[in-house]
């Protein structure tokens, strides 16, 4: 009797330590799945807030061609950028969606609960987003956020065609830290390109000197573009987004 005790009991602890198993890998897996990149979250501040009233006001006129959507490199297109913007942007009825300091977090909740997309069908768009993710996200996480964006921007505008930024290089020396975990993103939503309705560029090495370092001339604080780099940018996707306005 005592051994047949012994079994059950040794069964029931075998059961009790699968179940505790099963329940460690579906918790794992249920925050993986809530983690801040891929959670929509809105960018509180003066500047943010101004800046999202203002993209529905420009939402609520329509006739957006082509939308640039991104954090502050994107919102630079009216600094720094704005005379390349003027001459090759504007003609294509182009509307600049960027905000200083967002996240793919702060854009997911842009597009869905912010309803920024709302009066607007744009023929293609421009989607630069992640590098402020850096410090608070990992590489695949970051990768989550990108993906996370592209898929609502597919559901709600599934005929808008989709030209996805590889994140731009950012530091002084090829050998920092952040550039691998650049590279892993970018390896990661590479393969977002589908051949058709998503097209994937990475055009960061033509901001690099040939040792792969940046220059204050194309960086000033080694993330943020000038005058000179918002013309390589420009150069670089124009003839794309211009196939993509012609599909």
């Amino acid at each position: 009797m005592f051994v047949t005790q012994r079994r059950l009991l040794a069964g029931l602890v075998g059961v009790l330590t699968t179940l505790a198993t099963v329940s460690g890998v579906l918790q794992a897996e249920d925050k993986k799945a809530q983690h801040s990149a891929i959670k929509p979250a809105e960018h509180k501040g003066k500047g943010p807030e101004a800046r999202h009233q203002r993209f529905l006001e420009r939402s609520k006129k329509g006739d957006v061609e082509v939308l640039f959507l991104g954090d502050s490199i994107t919102q630079g297109w009216e600094g720094s950028g704005k005379e390349a913007w003027k001459k090759n942007f504007e003609p294509l009825k182009a509307a600049n969606f960027g905000i200083g300091g967002d996240r793919t977090q702060h854009v997911l909740w842009r597009i869905t609960e912010g309803k920024e997309l709302e009066g607007i069908t744009p023929k293609a768009a421009m989607l630069m987003i992640g590098t402020n993710n850096m410090g608070s996200n990992s590489a695949e996480e970051i990768a989550d956020g990108v993906k996370a964006i592209v898929a609502e921007l597919r559901r709600q505008k599934p005929n808008m065609k989709i030209l996805v930024l590889g994140i731009f290089p950012r530091s002084p020396k090829a050998n920092d830290k952040v550039r691998d975990k650049i590279k892993e993103v970018n390896k990661s939503i590479a393969k977002l390109d589908d051949g058709k309705n998503v097209k994937y560029l990475d055009i960061g090495e033509k901001f690099l000197e040939p040792d792969g370092s940046l220059s204050k001339n194309i960086m000033p604080d080694y993330l943020h573009l000038s005058k000179q780099g918002y013309q390589i940018w420009t150069d670089a996707v124009t003839p794309t987004l211009q196939d993509m306005l012609k599909k």
